[in-house]
């Protein structure tokens, strides 16, 4: 799978029109743990039941505002590095603030975190910085430190269908 990739559930073809609910998976995946995070997020994301959401994956420094206020619920992906959320993210958080600060206003949000031994810098700025924007959290964040394997994956699986699932009530 390509780094960006739009999908509408379980076919996995292209999905960026025809009325469907979107999710927005913006996601910094520098190791295999993070990016086998990602790959768990989208395969939950294309589970039954959710054929009425489209999916859009954006590496966080490809990711904008214009995909930011076309999304119904954004996903966010990160690394937790020296106690904080990757510079990607921050980036991308830096880049649709103010376009995004009055525009999406309740935008319903969830977060995966993966850090080797601690994650509460990272889950702290993108709270206070999500919260800033207007956006309500969606689930409890998922923060993972060490291994990533099965239990991991499936974590992360159920946050991003729990987030996709809310849409659809």
């Amino acid at each position: 799978m390509s780094d960006e990739q739009t999908t509408n559930g379980a076919d996995g073809t292209d999905a960026t029109g025809g009325g469907k609910l979107s999710v927005l998976l913006v996601h910094h995946t520098p190791s295999p743990g993070v990016e086998a995070l990602r790959q768990a997020m989208l395969e939950a994301l294309s589970q039954e039941g959710l054929e009425d959401v489209s999916v859009m994956s954006v590496p966080a420094l490809r990711a904008s505002a214009h995909d930011v206020l076309h999304a119904d619920a954004v996903l966010l992906l990160t690394p937790a590095n020296i106690g904080y959320m990757s510079g990607a993210l921050k980036h991308f958080f830096d880049q649709i603030y103010y376009p995004c600060l009055e525009a999406s206003p309740k935008l319903p949000y969830g977060a995966v975190i993966h850090g080797n031994n601690d994650t509460t810098g990272a889950l702290r700025a993108i709270e206070k910085i999500a919260g800033a924007i207007g956006w309500e959290r969606a689930q409890g964040a998922v923060e993972i430190t060490g291994e990533v394997g099965h239990a991991e994956r499936e974590r992360a699986g159920e946050l991003a269908a729990g987030v996709a699932a809310a849409l659809l009530l």
